[in-house]
């Protein structure tokens, strides 16, 4: 109970200071696609897999062209490399769909920053696993009940672990074994570990 409480407390004083910041950084990244000649909407709305199962919206910035999920059917159809490194870690290390503009955001996490409304109104929290998306429920497998115990975070276990480097597979070990250990001092360890990686702009 104590470490709800503290989480929660924490949870609502970041969401808070989160949208401080999220208003100047959505009118610089507005501006910034503008120049680029892209004016469609910065933010990227998709429903994902929140505690207990239950279905959530998740806010992001946007990273990558309008369009992309159907690009993506395409690509795989089309490449052969793709195809493979998409279904062993659910990612793109070198994804064409991303825009300049997005690159950039997702170099220091920036793209992330939305989520503060989430976590604000309680649907995640700032230290949690990876919100999954609806169709990755079935590739979960055994380790969907541990990994939905927990609210999803902005970041986690995985995120200091390798993050981009660690196949799906050992990405749902380490966020199993989060839901089953998590408590303050490993909150607090995750914490510092993620600063120490946005200092090194290794995120």
């Amino acid at each position: 109970m104590f470490y709800a409480l503290i989480k929660r407390l924490f949870d609502i004083v970041s969401g808070l200071i989160g949208l401080v910041i999220l208003v100047p950084l959505t009118i610089v990244i507005k501006i910034a696609y503008m120049i680029t000649g892209d004016f469609h909407s910065v933010f990227y709305l998709q429903p994902r897999i929140g505690k207990n199962g239950k279905t959530f919206t998740i806010f992001k910035f946007r990273s990558m062209r309008v369009g992309a999920e159907k690009e993506l059917e395409e690509l795989m159809k089309k490449d052969r490399k793709i195809r493979k490194e998409y279904k062993n870690n659910k990612k793109i290390i070198d994804d064409p769909r991303i825009t300049k503009v997005g690159k950039v955001i997702r170099r220091w996490s920036v793209d992330e920053m939305p989520q503060f409304l989430n976590v604000l109104i309680g649907n995640m929290s700032v230290i949690g696993n990876r919100p999954y998306l609806l169709g990755e429920r079935e590739e979960m497998g055994e380790y969907y009940k541990n990994i939905v115990k927990v609210k999803p975070g902005i970041t986690g276990l995985w995120q200091i672990s390798g993050h981009n480097n660690v196949p799906f597979k050992s990405r749902l070990e380490l966020e199993a074994t989060y839901a089953d250990l998590a408590c303050l001092s490993l909150d607090i360890h995750i914490l510092i570990r993620t600063f120490t990686a946005l200092n090194g702009g290794n995120n």
